[in-house]
């Protein structure tokens, strides 16, 4: 982007500034840290010039936006256009409840939904499984069956909103009942829009809720791949998340690097599996982290946008450009709230939706306030989504498309987590991929690294957390918040029973026998789950049915 004469000259010009007016000031007022670092641990430099960005070439790394490598955004004209989807995370106790949530996000300007479901649904167990006992309805919605999911979107027009749920192992599962309901709404499946997380390796490396081995779970995915590209078109398939790495404890470059590399594997087993890459990879969206450090957010974002078009490109010979370009929501950092003034909450959320929308994401959830506490109150979540329109509406941000590009800093910020989440691949890919990395342990071994780290930081007060361990008050205890009431357990098994006697069992039994059949077998089972479904068989039977033939997940004992 400089001419190596007006480097030279730009090198000179600083030096003399650094040994004159540089030095005259810090003789005068030291500074206040002998490094200073981001949340990641990445040096900051005092300054940055055009020297630390010389080997950028413009069209090559930054292009433009809608156009590879898309460092800009995947839009041509971003939020000039329309704002991100403001998809509001929600989901708890019974589907009646959530779906009062629902209704009030969308009246208050909530542009899409998005699913919290409780544990036991996450792990395919019905409500009144032994293993259910105190956990349902309690960090999400519970589904057992197509009743629920059509209580969960009554009066909510299918082919009207975008809806991301957040599910993993039983995704295939929970699809098929959404796409049932939309076919009782009159609603064909070629019109549906929104996401299924569907990532399964991020539930081995830092979440914990999977349910299969890691081979017939790729199976699932890549069967729901095949299965929406023909009948569900505008689905999203998979949303491969970096989120719950970082929330682990993970930097922003592993957060990229990790999560780029399960990418790397679900393109790998579509592709063994017969798919031609063009036909599933537009499809492919991605899932983020907006943490504290605004300025190394935004890099990443860019960062991972550049790589993944270099890697669909050149490693996979995408020929599509829309297979090149990562789209991705972004969530708020649950990791950064404190149950400490929980107030302070809201201006964090503030910083790291800003961080989000100056990096292009497609979507946005910002948390509540009273998060690290409870799940949110309704007031909470009105704030959290007044945040996002205030963004989109009152600050300008939106104006211009990618409005810190050409920032000397931003720039090699950008290059630096480029490089660094590329050597991490490297390494993932010497280790034989993502699914063999993570059996040895070595991603969530420099995930944790990375967390003990910030940790000590924070308990060594080298790093500063407002309220916790500097700038501490005398506080009550918090009112107000949500409980779940335990009844919901004993109102979700009446249900179960209900549905039970009132549909046809002996097609339920049938339905689940072919499904068994076709799990031994090598067809896509999305259509037999699907058949199970609209026979109102429980998600805990049609996960009974696939742990039988599968088998279930061990995580190995990591010395």
């Amino acid at each position: 982007m400089f001419d190596k004469e007006k480097l030279s000259h730009l090198k000179e010009a600083r030096q003399r500034w650094e040994v004159g007016v540089l030095a005259k000031t810090l003789s005068k007022a030291p500074e206040s840290k002998a490094e200073f670092k981001t949340v990641s641990g990445s040096v900051v430099k005092r300054l940055y010039t055009p020297e630390d960005i010389e080997d950028i070439d413009y069209e090559r790394d930054l292009g433009y936006p809608g156009q590879y490598p898309f460092t800009r955004g995947y839009q041509p004209t971003m939020y000039r256009g329309r704002p991100w989807t403001m998809r509001m995370y929600a989901g708890f106790a019974t589907a009646e409840e959530s779906n009062e949530r629902y209704k009030y996000l969308v009246s208050q300007g909530s542009t899409g939904l998005s699913v919290a479901f409780d544990l036991p649904t996450q792990i395919g167990y019905d409500s009144d499984h032994p293993l259910a006992q105190g956990e349902v309805g309690k960090v999400g919605v519970a589904i057992d069956s197509l009743r629920d999911m059509e209580i969960l979107f009554d009066g909510i027009p299918l082919d009207k909103v975008s809806t991301s749920m957040t599910i993993n192992a039983p995704a295939a599962v929970l699809l098929a009942m959404y796409i049932a309901v939309a076919e009782k709404q009159g609603v064909s499946p070629d019109k549906l829009r929104g996401t299924i997380q569907n990532d399964i390796l991020k539930e081995y490396i830092a979440r914990g809720t999977y349910i299969f081995p890691t081979e017939p779970s790729m199976r699932l995915i890549t069967d729901i791949f095949d299965y929406c590209s023909k009948h569900v078109p505008n689905w999203n398939t998979i949303s491969i998340s970096g989120y719950h790495i970082r929330e682990a404890g993970s930097t922003a470059a592993q957060e990229v690097g990790f999560t780029l590399a399960d990418g790397i594997a679900y393109v790998e087993a579509a592709i063994k599996a017969g798919l031609d890459v063009d036909t599933f990879a537009p499809r492919l969206s991605f899932f983020f982290n907006s943490h504290n450090d605004l300025f190394e957010e935004v890099a990443k974002f860019r960062a991972a946008r550049r790589l993944w078009a270099r890697i669909m490109k050149d490693r996979f010979k995408a020929k599509n450009e829309k297979s090149m370009m990562l789209k991705f929501h972004t969530q708020t950092a649950g990791c950064t709230l404190t149950a400490q003034q929980p107030d302070n909450n809201i201006i964090r959320v503030a910083m790291q939706a800003l961080a989000a929308v100056l990096g292009g994401t497609q979507s946005l959830h910002t948390n509540s306030r009273d998060e690290a506490l409870a799940l949110p109150t309704t007031d909470s979540v009105t704030i959290a989504l007044r945040t996002q329109q205030i963004i989109a509406n009152e600050t300008g941000v939106t104006n211009t498309v990618d409005p810190l590009a050409g920032s000397y800093y931003i720039e090699a910020k950008t290059k630096e987590i480029e490089d660094k989440a590329m050597e991490y691949i490297n390494k993932i890919d010497e280790l034989g991929g993502a699914a063999r990395a993570i059996d040895l342990g070595y991603i969530q071994k420099e995930i944790s690294d990375s967390a003990y780290k910030y940790q000590m930081e924070i308990e060594s007060l080298e790093r500063i957390v407002v309220g916790v361990n500097k700038y501490q008050v005398e506080e009550e205890a918090p009112k107000g918040l949500l409980k779940v009431d335990p009844i919901v357990a004993e109102m979700q098994k009446q249900k179960i029973n209900e549905v039970k006697a009132k549909r046809n069992n002996l097609a339920v039994e049938e339905r689940l026998s072919l499904l068994k059949k076709a799990c031994e077998g090598t067809e896509n089972l999305m259509p037999y789950i699907l058949n199970a479904v609209k026979e109102y068989a429980t998600l805990g039977e049609i996960c009974g049915v696939m742990r039988e033939v599968f088998g279930e997940y061990e995580q190995a004992v990591l010395i």
